[in-house]
């Protein structure tokens, strides 16, 4: 998303990502049976991160609530238990994400607009901004703080925000991230804004940018994550791996594991990695996966979901 980002959605946003991390529950196991064997299936995902891929390419954008049943029904197709989908939804429900509604005896949940501005943060993360970043200006946002040593609170949440716009610490209380971030969410905090100034400029002819990427984020994570992406998805991208698999649980599994390894890439410009980088290798990979059961997906989603209008 651009700049039109709320603060509210900002500071939600890498919350909530920050939540599914650490969410109880982790799925490697179909409930009542063994190991599942769909191509993905060896990775913990969490339920939580399970249901944001859900909700954000199955009800965003319906304007509809669905049925608790037809939601437990989805998740067992991925090894999420009953109990492990209700508590989800209950805590989904606790942070302001979901909302429910009781028809008869059936419960419906449906989206809150806090869950659908961080829903939009991961499309676009997926579908618009991309994995390489090779349209770079030259443009680095600098942002500088100076926040007392009794604000420990606040220092850790705008260091959360910044990490998640992609910002990296160059020295002391000043960050840089590549081309125009969004820091829309970070000025206009009451607590924070006052404490924060922010620029954009160009580098110097004699700055060794390279060297200045390397030493200011972590590129082994998100490499290490490329790269294990690769080794997990490219039989199934290629044509292989493909007898009796679920195409619903794929398309989850798939969508989940993809949002998190992106969500860990500060996207630097391509021109300063490494020339092995894996970003665009792993990107073609997932988006010849995401097709190969895009369409089955969601017509199993258009069967098994019971759904009714959204109201309030």
């Amino acid at each position: 998303m651009a700049g039109g980002r709320s603060r509210a959605a900002g500071q939600d946003t890498a919350r909530e990502a920050s939540v599914a991390e650490r969410d109880e529950g982790a799925v490697g196991e179909v409930a009542g049976g063994g190991p599942r064997t769909d191509p993905g299936s060896e990775v913990t995902l969490r339920p939580q991160s399970l249901m944001l891929t859900f909700l954000g390419n199955f009800v965003l954008g319906g304007d509809v609530c669905v049925y608790s049943g037809s939601i437990i029904e989805v998740f067992g197709r991925t090894g999420v238990g009953e109990h492990a989908t209700r508590s989800t939804l209950t805590r989904m429900v606790g942070r302001g994400l979901l909302q429910r509604r009781r028809e008869g005896r059936r419960m419906y949940f449906g989206l809150t607009d806090r869950a659908a501005a961080i829903l939009r943060d991961g499309e676009h993360r997926i579908w618009k901004q991309g994995a390489v970043n090779d349209d770079w200006d030259g443009t680095w946002t600098l942002l500088a703080f100076s926040l007392p040593e009794s604000s420990q609170r606040q220092r850790h949440d705008l260091r959360s925000q910044l990490t998640w716009a992609g910002f990296g610490p160059l020295i002391g209380g000043l960050w840089i991230a590549p081309g125009h971030a969004d820091v829309t969410a970070i000025t206009a905090d009451r607590e924070l804004g006052s404490h924060v100034r922010v620029f954009r400029s160009t580098a110097d002819p004699a700055t060794d940018i390279p060297r200045m990427v390397h030493e200011t984020w972590d590129l082994a994570t998100p490499a290490a994550g490329y790269a294990a992406f690769l080794d997990r998805w490219s039989a199934f991208a290629d044509g292989r791996d493909a007898t009796g698999v679920d195409e619903l649980a794929v398309k989850l599994r798939l969508l989940t594991e993809w949002l998190q390894i992106v969500r860990a890439d500060p996207h630097l410009p391509i021109q300063h990695l490494p020339a092995d980088w894996p970003a665009a290798a792993a990107e073609d990979v997932f988006r010849r996966a995401d097709a190969r059961v895009d369409a089955a997906s969601r017509a199993l989603a258009e069967e098994l979901l019971e759904t009714a209008p959204l109201r309030g």
